[in-house]
C-alpha cells in the first residue's frame, strides 16, 4: 500500500488508514524505530495495562491484604527436617 507523505505544521507525516490500524490493534500511541533505511510503528507495549482497576476490584472485594512471613500459614517443608542432596 502506498501513502503520501502530508505537511503537518513544521513536520512531516503520514494517514494511516484505518484498516490498517484495526488490523494491528493500534489505537494511541506508538513506538517508532528506524531499522536500515525503513520506519518501524509498532503499538506500545503496557504490561501493567488494566492493573489499577484490577487493584481497585481487589479493594473493594478485601482481597488485597499484605502476606508477609508472620502469617500462620505452614505446609510440610515447616514440619520436617530435611536437607539438600
Amino acid at each position: 500500500m502506498r501513502a503520501r507523505i502530508i505537511k503537518i505544521g513544521n513536520s512531516q507525516g503520514i494517514r494511516i488508514p484505518k484498516p490498517l490500524l484495526d488490523q494491528t490493534g493500534i489505537t494511541d500511541d506508538v513506538e517508532l524505530e528506524v531499522e536500515k533505511t525503513q520506519i518501524i510503528i509498532r503499538p506500545i507495549f503496557s504490561p501493567r495495562l488494566g492493573w489499577d482497576e484490577a487493584f481497585r476490584k481487589m479493594a473493594q472485594k478485601g482481597d488485597d491484604i499484605l502476606i508477609d512471613g508472620n502469617d500462620p500459614i505452614s505446609n510440610s517443608w515447616d514440619e520436617e527436617e530435611w536437607q539438600w542432596q
